[in-house]
């Protein structure tokens, strides 16, 4: 059956979300219709309204979301009617050469490339007033109900609280994976983060659950410092405080440079100020920020030359499919913290409000 309910459709860059009556296609076979219980604002998601991600519209944004599988296609076998689900933005087919591969994570059916807006059979299950709506990063959460592939949903304990466990499916588990699994921080290692959102702080969380003696926390919003030390940051530096370049500062404090630098924010300047700012030798950076479309880095490859390593992280290294529902888990026995992420709850009718109060940095 079509499902006809509510979704926040975007019909052009720089213009409020427009709550409409959408059209829900029945999933084709090895797809799966998911009710939206709660879902997340991410920065990626405003970057497509500012136009720095380019994609079609009109469009049904959200990829951080957790819900309830109301049907399947044909063929599906790792979920059914009734479980709970997070959607995954990286999918995890299986087959292709990231997925087979031990160290990679970017499967092949992402949405991230030349199929932007579609599933991937290059068709779209959303209409709204007669016109085919585009999906986003496979996903869709801004709505109440969404069509994902199979290979882009995890089940999870049924036991979990969707409106936090949300976070495990885009923020969380990005910023977190990247201390844990891109860069393997190390016990008593020196780490700085770049950028103090949801995703700057999961960093915080993965770099002091992995045994790091110092984690220098950077935001030019000096009202994110009370939180980041909450959550284990061992100092915090606001760039406007000093009148040189923030990489001299973070070299300074810690005679040569930091182990670890993150980049959680995607802007290009501060992303070639981490790696300044990571020890000349053996230091890693990593960009975890999604960086602006159509811009690009000039930096001296001397930095390089001497032995940095400069790593991208997506969804934080994790196998998505394999890893949502063990990081679920780990939540439910405490072992990190959620709550602290989450500073305001809307319905979803307020989305606009929502993005505001992202944009103002509160």
């Amino acid at each position: 059956q079509v499902i006809k309910c509510k979704a926040a459709v975007l019909w052009e860059a720089n213009k409020p979300f427009s709550i409409e009556e959408v059209e829900v296609a029945p999933p084709k076979e090895h797809e799966v219709r998911i009710k939206i219980v709660a879902t997340g604002i991410c920065r990626s998601d405003d970057h497509v309204i500012t136009g720095a991600l380019v994609m079609p519209f009109p469009i049904i944004l959200g990829h951080e979301a957790a819900g309830v599988v109301e049907s399947v296609g044909q063929g599906v076998t790792s979920v059914k009617p009734g479980d709970k689900v997070i959607p995954l933005f990286v999918p995890q087919c299986g087959e292709c050469r990231s997925c087979l591969n031990s160290k990679g994570n970017l499967c092949s059916e992402t949405d991230l490339g030349s199929r932007a807006g579609l599933m991937p059979d290059g068709t779209t299950r959303f209409t709204c007033k007669g016109k085919a709506v585009y999906h986003f990063a496979g996903t869709s959460t801004f709505t109440e109900y969404t069509v994902v592939h199979e290979s882009a949903v995890a089940k999870i304990d049924p036991a979990a609280p969707l409106e936090k466990v949300c976070l495990i499916g885009c923020g969380f588990s990005t910023g977190y994976g990247a201390a844990l699994q891109t860069a393997k921080v190390e016990p008593g290692s020196t780490c700085a983060v770049f950028g103090l959102g949801g995703v700057g702080l999961s960093v915080v969380m993965g770099c002091k659950v992995a045994g790091a003696s110092r984690i220098i926390a950077v935001d030019i919003n000096s009202d994110k410092f009370a939180k980041a030390k909450e959550l284990g940051a061992t100092d915090c530096i606001n760039p406007k405080d000093f009148n040189k370049p923030i990489h001299e500062v973070l070299m300074e404090m810690t005679g040569g440079g930091v182990d670890y630098s993150f980049e959680v924010i995607g802007r290009t300047d501060t992303m070639t100020a981490a790696l300044a700012c990571c020890h000349c030798n053996f230091g890693v950076s990593v960009i975890v920020g999604l960086p602006p479309a159509a811009q690009k880095i000039t930096f001296d490859p001397m930095l390089l030359f001497t032995g940095r390593s400069w790593k991208g992280s997506i969804f934080g290294g994790w196998k998505s499919k394999d890893a949502v529902p063990k990081l679920v888990a780990d939540y439910m026995k405490k072992t990190f913290v959620l709550d602290p992420l989450i500073t305001h709850t809307l319905p979803w009718t307020k989305i606009n409000e929502g993005f505001d109060l992202l944009r103002t940095g509160k």
